[in-house]
């Protein structure tokens, strides 16, 4: 009988895959039979990995230059790199927004009917709504530099320049549904809530640790562990879920939906305006 999850005849691209759940994807996808995996990380990779592309996905020219070494058949691309606010605005909206809009642009014409694009975004994304006429107008801008050069111009979006990132990957996600579907490629996002990541010390830099832990006691108690990331992104990308695109998959163990009906302890939480910079 077939596995559920069959990854046997499938070439994928990871990027992000060096820790966290792009390492734990790397496993899963092996356990999954996967038929080759080319990592694309700007540290060294050690998993169980075909190929791995060293590439600074923040900088046009090395990611280029990267995507001309890619196989010519690319059956899902993962696009699961992410920085936090801890670095430039530049670099995180590089990183997490436009680097994947590249490499899906880039890649689709590699891409047969059947393929699947899978992002990691992030329930920081979740207030999209109330900027979505400005994402709209950041994302309408191809050229990279120029695209910049409008965030630069609209400091009042990056305030929290991580949780505007992951909007825009939110964004990305419904925006590429409609015209990859044509091609018969599926686009879809993993929004996970915390994960006990080495990215999580880049989170407490940035947020504090007392809004850290407040949401994971408002999450059950505990943070996801990157495999339980690595299902979702793995499942997404599989024929299980050959009838779903343009969707931005929630998995925080609750927090939102606490949130969104009025659950949460605000009692217990620190006085800071943290919850739109959930990771």
């Amino acid at each position: 009988m077939t596995p559920i999850i069959d990854y046997s005849k499938k070439s994928v691209v990871v990027t992000g895959a060096a820790t966290g759940v792009g390492a734990a994807l790397v496993n899963r996808l092996r356990a999954a039979d996967v038929e080759s995996i080319v990592a694309m990380d700007i540290k060294p990779c050690h998993g169980d990995i075909d190929e791995v592309i060293v590439a600074d996905l923040a900088d046009p020219s090395s990611l280029d230059k990267a995507i001309g070494r890619l196989p010519d058949r690319i059956d899902v691309l993962f696009n699961n790199a992410g920085v936090a606010a801890t670095l430039p605005t530049r670099v995180v909206l590089s990183v997490n927004v436009l680097a994947p809009r590249r490499l899906i642009t880039a890649l689709q014409d590699r891409m047969p009917p059947g393929s699947s694009v899978v992002n990691t975004a992030s329930t920081a994304g979740g207030g999209f709504t109330e900027r979505l006429a400005k994402i709209l107008e950041f994302l309408a801008i191809d050229e990279w530099g120029r695209a910049l050069d409008y965030i630069d111009q609209h400091p009042e979006l990056t305030g929290n320049s991580y949780g505007f990132s992951k909007e825009c990957a939110q964004v990305l996600t419904l925006l590429y549904a409609t015209p990859l579907a044509r091609s018969g490629i599926r686009i879809n996002s993993v929004c996970p809530g915390l994960i006990d990541t080495p990215l999580l010390g880049d989170f407490t830099a940035s947020m504090g640790a007392p809004i850290l832990d407040w949401m994971t006691s408002q999450s059950g108690g505990r943070k996801a562990t990157p495999h339980e990331i690595a299902d979702a992104l793995i499942f997404l990308g599989s024929e299980a879920a050959s009838y779903i695109t343009g969707t931005n998959l929630i998995i925080d163990n609750g927090f939102s939906a606490a949130l969104t009906t009025n659950q949460i302890d605000y009692a217990t939480m620190p006085a800071v305006d943290a919850l739109t910079n959930a990771t």
